[in-house]
């Protein structure tokens, strides 16, 4: 099992969807390039899941708050990822215990 601790920033207005990541210590905060950007590209009107990739779609990442969702949220928020373009068949689930 891997684990990524990051922190982020949101970058522009308070809607912005473009976060500024940063997953290395503090104490390397002031190295340039040390922060990645990552956006928020899908979220469910109840604030439960959401899909996060970077600007070049390379990667993509659903977030929930929960350690389960039913299958129906997951499915709905699947389309609307391949609807923009994402192939969701990439996808890998983490098991939760």
């Amino acid at each position: 099992m891997n684990e990524a601790i990051g922190t982020a920033r949101q970058i522009g207005v308070g809607t912005s969807p473009k976060l500024k990541v940063r997953f290395a210590p503090a104490w390397l905060s002031f190295l340039p390039g040390i922060r990645d950007d990552y956006w928020v590209i899908e979220l469910d009107e109840h604030y439960q899941l959401v899909a996060i990739s970077e600007p070049k779609r390379e990667y993509l990442w659903v977030l929930s708050r929960t350690p389960s969702i039913t299958p129906a949220a997951y499915a709905e928020l699947l389309g609307k990822l391949q609807r923009k373009g994402f192939d969701v068949r990439q996808l890998e689930l983490t098991r939760q215990d």
